[in-house]
């Protein structure tokens, strides 16, 4: 009867413990190294060399793969091929040096200056929708500066649906962190609007009028003190792209209140700038610490979604980048 009871009081404990855990974090942050048939990752060639890894999990199966990639560079150009991942089959691609994974020339050669985004979309193929082998990726970007940023690919499930895996709507933001440990001095904020058609495992990015994204930008210091920033635009767009003023114009016409930036990557503010001296989610601003706040007001694309990664780094020997997030998972989807 001692024996009973002390079995439980222990098990009573531990269920204690679990309820107090869960309660203290609100957050149901998805992971972003499951298996998944759509994975995403940043790529970057200006004074950095780029290398993405993909692993078919599946044991069995043979699946043939779409890889995507669009350089934002080049007015978000895309360049494709397809791949064949046999049976636990990993593969990694240098982005300065595009070879498939049989050791053939993919016939994507890409500028030495490019950047932007790197889509792997496993083929449905022979297989039912149900029966598609999911894969697992990472990315590594090394800077000539001595540092470098890791993290795995953004993963979407197409098998189960969106709503598997939660999606952001207009009133639920995304939050990151930041902070200057480790003397941290400079930031990499990307951000990828897409649309996707699971049919021909392909998605939309290039369209930059048809494909945006303008959110409400709000910093927090480490007191929680809010500080309100500017209206940002979020598309495969650079400075240079010839439809950078169209689309300003098309978001003002569209949302009604519009922005007077639009950019595939920022800095965070004038704090932590972004590291090719690009555009900043909050100029003026100049907390060293705290998080960012991003908020859905608009945007244009049927099925369009935002997943988003944080890069930030000391300029020197240390860099680091993750995934964004909100309560239900790391992309905004409308």
């Amino acid at each position: 009867m001692g024996r009973i009871k002390i079995v439980l009081l222990v098990l009573f404990l531990l269920v204690s413990f679990s309820s107090h855990v869960k309660a203290s974090n609100p957050f149901n942050v998805s992971s972003t190294d499951t298996v998944d048939r759509l994975l995403f990752g940043f790529f970057d060639l200006r004074d950095r060399e780029s290398f993405i890894q993909v692993t078919n999990t599946d044991g069995v199966n043979s699946q043939n793969v779409h890889i995507q990639i669009f350089n934002v560079a080049d007015n978000c150009n895309e360049n494709d091929f397809f791949d064949l991942y046999t049976p636990n089959d990993t593969h990694v691609y240098n982005l300065r040096d595009i070879i498939t994974n049989d050791g053939n020339d993919s016939g994507v050669v890409l500028p030495s200056d490019a950047y932007g985004i790197v889509v792997v979309f496993v083929v449905e193929g022979a297989l039912a929708p149900s029966e598609v082998v999911k894969f697992i990726g990472n990315m590594r970007i090394e800077d000539n500066n001595g540092y470098e940023y890791r993290t795995n690919l953004i993963g979407v499930d197409y098998i189960f649906g969106l709503d598997a895996i939660g999606s952001l709507r207009t009133s639920e933001p995304a939050t990151f962190n930041f902070n200057n440990e480790g003397g941290v001095t400079f930031s990499d904020i990307i951000l990828i609007a897409y649309s996707s058609d699971s049919q021909n495992s392909e998605v939309e990015i290039s369209n930059i009028l048809d494909n945006w994204f303008l959110i409400d930008v709000d910093i927090f210091d480490l007191i929680e003190n809010p500080f309100s920033c500017r209206n940002i635009i979020f598309s495969c767009v650079d400075q240079d792209n010839p439809l950078l003023e169209s689309l300003l114009e098309e978001v003002a016409n569209q949302s009604g209140s519009g922005a007077s930036v639009a950019s595939f990557e920022y800095g965070i503010n004038d704090a932590i700038p972004h590291t090719k001296g690009g555009e900043l989610l909050c100029p003026g601003n100049n907390i060293p610490e705290g998080f960012a706040q991003l908020t859905g007001i608009s945007h244009e694309g049927e099925g369009l979604e935002l997943i988003g990664f944080v890069g930030l780094n000391n300029g020197n020997g240390r860099g680091s980048m993750d995934a964004m997030f909100n309560q239900g998972s790391s992309f905004f989807s409308f």
